[in-house]
C-alpha cells in the first residue's frame, strides 16, 4: 500500500475542515462551494465534513449531535432537521446535497453517528456517487470495521487524539489505510512509522501557518484546517523555504 494515497506530488493534500469554514458557516453548502471554487481563498484539494444519521435513516451533514433548537438528530426525522436553520439561514444539508456541491474535490466524511442498521445505506449512497471520490473516517473505529466488511475498496481512516504505543495497530485493526492524528501529537517518529507501514497520515486541525510548515517538513500526507489558504504552499510569503 502506497502511503501517498492523495493525488498531490511533493506537498501535503490540503483539506478544508467542514468546508472553507473560516469563510462561511461550517458544514454549510456555502462553505462547501467556496472550498470547491478554484479561485476562492478557501479553495482546497479536499473537504472534510461531518455525518449524522436521522431517526428515519437519512444522512445529514452536521457536527454536533444536537441541533441549535436542542433536538438530537438521531432522535428526530429528516423533516425536523431540515426545519432548523444554520447561522446563514440555510438548511442543514443532506449528504447528497453536500456531495453535489463538492464536485471536483475529494470528500472526507467523518462518520459521527452511523448506527449499524444504516451502514449498508451509506455504502450504497457512496457507490452511487460517480462524480466525487469519497473517503470515510471516524473516532469510533468500529464504524470503520463495519464499512470495510461491506466494501473492500472504500478508502477508510481512523481518527485519533492519542499517541498509542503501537499507532499502526489501531489503523490495521479497523481495516483502514489512513490515520487522522491530532496535529500537535505528530512527530518525525510517527511520520516514519506510518510511511514504513504504508499508512497515510493526515494532521488535524491545522490553522497556524508555522504549524503547517512544521508538518510539511515532516512529510505528512494531508493537512486539514479551517483556513485552507494557510496550508497551501503556493500562498507562502516570498522567499519562504517550506
Amino acid at each position: 500500500m502506497d502511503s501517498r494515497q492523495f493525488p498531490t506530488a511533493g506537498r501535503p493534500f490540503v483539506i478544508g475542515h467542514r468546508g472553507a469554514s473560516a469563510h462561511a458557516p461550517e458544514n454549510s453548502l456555502a462553505a462547501f462551494r467556496m472550498a470547491a471554487t478554484p479561485d476562492h481563498a478557501g479553495s482546497c484539494d479536499g473537504v472534510e465534513l461531518d455525518l449524522q444519521t436521522t431517526a428515519d435513516g437519512e444522512f445529514v451533514v452536521h457536527h454536533d449531535p444536537a441541533l441549535r433548537s436542542g433536538e438530537v438528530i438521531g432522535a428526530v426525522p429528516l423533516g425536523m432537521v431540515r426545519a432548523t436553520r444554520l447561522e446563514d439561514g440555510s438548511r442543514v444539508p443532506t449528504l447528497a446535497e453536500a456531495l453535489e456541491s463538492l464536485r471536483g474535490v475529494e470528500v472526507f466524511i467523518e462518520a459521527k453517528r452511523l448506527p449499524r442498521g444504516a451502514t449498508s445505506g451509506l455504502v450504497s449512497q457512496l457507490r452511487a456517487c460517480r462524480d466525487v471520490r469519497c473517503h470515510v473516517h471516524a473516532v469510533d473505529h468500529r464504524i470503520i470495521a463495519r464499512l470495510r466488511h461491506l466494501d473492500a475498496n472504500l478508502p477508510l481512516g481512523v481518527l485519533s487524539c492519542s499517541y498509542p504505543i503501537d499507532p499502526i495497530r489501531q489503523v490495521r485493526d479497523a481495516g483502514a489505510t489512513t490515520l487522522w492524528e491530532e496535529a500537535y501529537l505528530i512527530d518525525e517518529a510517527l511520520v516514519v512509522t506510518c510511511r514504513r507501514a504504508g499508512i497515510a497520515l493526515v494532521a488535524w486541525t491545522v490553522n497556524d501557518r508555522a504549524e503547517a510548515e512544521r508538518l510539511t517538513r515532516l512529510g505528512v500526507d494531508g493537512l486539514c484546517g479551517d483556513w485552507p489558504e494557510r496550508l497551501r504552499q503556493d500562498s507562502r510569503e516570498p522567499g519562504a523555504e517550506w
